[in-house]
């Protein structure tokens, strides 16, 4: 699935992917899916990304090839891929700070920038850190978001600082939102609400008790009180902002208690104004960025334990040959849709 300029996307023909680098390792896709930012590349909101680029960076496959220098997988291996590229030796790497690695092809680059996995077969930069050997007891599907949506929604749970009994509010209730959702319950908060416009999305929370209480955000002074009742006047302990609409970042600020962690998962395809002077003495403290998605080993324990099952999430299924029409099914939230699970043929 090619990504041909803004608002453009389609199959082609391409060769099988090459070793290009020692560290590098070829995999032939045994599953993959449809992310929201593979919607905001075609709306132009990712001035990174090539014209010309396969999309995809959330899938899963077998090891097909390494290069001379790869250590920790083998061919034949199953494995997840990391959303991130990145060399594991640079400054921010040693950090765990990955996202903001400073080799060329460090950071977002699978499906960006670099051939991703919507397709047969993908390379894997660095492949000793950009590939998790899947264990046995895992499925494909329950592997499926490990290197994305779970380390993203992972990440966002730990950035927001949540201790046991804390009130965490996720402004969104999509896949990122949800998964936000799954990975803040092993903090054990009292609750977790789901904020949300589309109502079946919250019914979907509910359903899979990923959310404690829900809303939707018609009267933002309504909403405002009724958080507020619901924690002695304070405010929510923790928030995160999973939906990056037009007026979730104010939502963000004043559902949230003071100091307040407020983390920004989403992405924004406008710039956000932060009002300094309505919010002067809430002493905010506001975590963003994209994901540093180094803890997929973690990740695949707490799926093998049972503790993460993000596979509700997988309400359609389709062949890569099918994955056009997914992609119109996806950016349109049509027919219930949440996940795509794209299978090969």
């Amino acid at each position: 699935m090619v990504y041909q300029g803004e608002g453009r996307a389609a199959l082609l023909q391409k060769p099988r992917p090459v070793i290009q680098k020692p560290t590098d390792a070829v995999i032939r896709v045994t599953l993959s899916t449809i992310c929201s930012s593979d919607i905001h590349i075609l709306h132009g909101a990712v001035p990174k990304a090539v014209p010309g680029v396969t999309l995809g960076h959330e899938f899963v496959g077998i090891v097909e090839e390494t290069g001379p220098a790869v250590r920790s997988v083998s061919v034949g291996d199953r494995v997840a891929v990391n959303v991130e590229t990145f060399c594991g030796e640079c400054f921010f790497c040693k950090r765990g700070y990955v996202n903001n690695c400073t080799d060329p092809e460090g950071g977002w680059s699978l499906g960006c920038r670099i051939d991703g996995g919507q397709a047969e077969y993908a390379r894997i930069p660095f492949a000793d850190q950009g590939l998790i050997r899947i264990p046995d007891e895992v499925s494909d599907e329950e592997a499926l978001f490990t290197g994305d949506l779970l380390s993203t929604g992972y990440w966002a749970a730990q950035m927001v600082e949540i201790r046991k009994e804390d009130t965490v509010v996720v402004i969104g209730a999509g896949p990122a939102g949800l998964c936000t959702m799954l990975c803040a319950r092993l903090y054990g908060p009292k609750r977790i609400i789901a904020i949300d416009c589309m109502k079946e999305r919250l019914a979907f929370a509910e359903k899979y008790k990923m959310a404690d209480l829900t809303f939707t955000p018609d009267d933002m002074d309504l909403l405002e009180r009724e958080i507020r009742a619901l924690t002695d006047g304070r405010g929510a302990d923790a928030v995160v902002e999973a939906a990056g609409g037009t007026n979730t970042f104010e939502m963000a600020w004043r559902l949230a208690r003071p100091n307040a962690v407020i983390g920004l998962e989403a992405m924004y395809e406008e710039p956000q104004t932060l009002p300094l002077p309505d919010m002067y003495g809430k002493n905010l403290i506001w975590k963003s960025g994209g994901v540093d998605a180094c803890k997929c080993k973690e990740i695949l324990e707490l799926i093998r334990e049972g503790r993460l099952d993000a596979r509700p999430l997988i309400t359609h299924t389709c062949t890569l040959s099918e994955i056009e029409k997914a992609y119109r099914i996806f950016e349109n939230h049509e027919d219930g849709v949440m996940k795509y699970a794209v299978y090969p043929e």
